[in-house]
C-alpha cells in the first residue's frame, strides 16, 4: 500500500472541508448532487469520446500502481541472476532449464529461457528490450486518460456553473433564491477545479513515475541477462547492476 497516497487524499479533503468549516460554511453547501453529476459524468463522456474502451479500462486498472507499489523487487532479481551466473559458471548455461520453475517473473523467465536455447545475447537484449518499452508505452497511456480528465473536468465544471446560473436567472422574480442559487451553481466549478487538481493531474503524475521506475528495474534486469548470456564474472555482473539500485541498498553500503 502507497501510503502516500492516502496521505495526500486525506490532506487535501481534510483542508478544504476545514477551511470551509473556519470561514462560517457547512459541509452541506458544498455536496451538491447535480453539480457531481455534471462535472463526473461530463468529464467521463468526454473521455470515453477521446479513448477506444481498452485504453479506458486500462487506466482504471492503471489506479493499483497509485494505491500499491509494484511487486518487481530489484535487489532481489539481481540476488537470482548472480546466482544463475555462478551456476553458469560451474555446470555451464543448459544447467539454468532446471531454475526456470523457480522465477516468478514472466519476462525474467522468457529471458533465461531464451538463454538456455542458445540465443545470442544481442538478441535477448532486442527482444527484451521490446516487450519493456511496449509495456511503458501501455501504461503511459494509460496514465495520460486521467491526465486528460484532469484537463476537462474544470471546463465541464465551468459548464455547470454557467447551467446553474441560467436556472439562477429564470428565477429573478423571486430575490430570495438568488444567493443560495447562485452558491449551488459554483460548487460545479469547485468539484471541476478540485477534482483536476486533487486527483485526476497528481493520479497520473504518480503513475507515471511508478513506471518510469518499473522501467529502470526491467532495464537492470535485461543488462543481467544479457551479461549472464555473455558468461560475465558473477561478482562483477552483481556491481554492475548493482548501479542501478539507491546507495543504501548496496551490497557495499555501510550503515552509519
Amino acid at each position: 500500500m502507497d501510503i502516500m497516497t492516502l496521505i495526500g487524499v486525506a490532506v487535501a479533503l481534510g483542508s478544504i472541508v476545514g477551511g470551509q468549516a473556519l470561514e462560517g460554511g457547512h459541509l452541506g453547501s458544498i455536496l451538491q448532487l447535480t453539480a457531481f453529476i455534471i462535472v463526473m459524468g461530463g468529464t467521463l463522456g468526454a473521455i470515453c469520446v477521446q479513448n477506444p474502451l481498452a485504453v479506458v479500462l486500462k487506466s482504471v486498472n492503471s489506479l493499483s500502481l497509485a494505491l500499491f507499489d509494484p511487486k518487481s523487487n530489484a535487489k532481489e532479481h539481481i540476488s537470482q541472476i548472480v546466482d544463475l551466473a555462478n551456476i553458469s559458471r560451474k555446470q555451464g548455461l543448459l544447467a539454468l532449464e532446471s531454475k526456470l520453475k523457480d522465477i516468478k517473473d514472466p519476462l525474467f523467465r522468457k529471458g533465461v529461457q531464451m538463454i538456455v536455447d542458445g540465443t545470442d545475447a544481442k538478441a535477448i537484449q532486442s527482444m527484451l528490450e521490446i516487450e519493456v518499452e511496449h509495456e511503458e508505452e501501455e501504461g503511459m497511456t494509460a496514465a495520460k486518460v486521467w491526465e486528460a480528465a484532469g484537463g476537462y473536468s474544470p471546463t465541464v465544471g465551468i459548464l455547470g456553473a454557467v447551467l446553474g446560473l441560467i436556472h439562477v436567472m429564470e428565477n429573478l422574480s423571486d430575490p430570495s433564491k438568488l444567493g443560495g442559487g447562485i452558491a449551488v451553481a459554483f460548487v460545479a466549478t469547485v468539484y471541476g477545479v478540485g477534482a483536476a487538481n486533487l486527483f485526476f493531474l497528481p493520479l497520473a503524475n504518480k503513475i507515471k513515475l511508478k513506471l518510469k521506475g518499473m522501467t529502470t528495474a526491467r532495464t537492470m534486469m535485461i543488462e543481467g541477462l544479457v551479461g549472464l548470456a555473455q558468461g560475465e564474472n558473477p561478482r562483477m555482473l552483481q556491481e554492475k547492476l548493482e548501479i542501478y539500485l539507491p546507495h543504501d541498498q548496496r551490497s557495499g553500503h555501510k550503515k552509519k
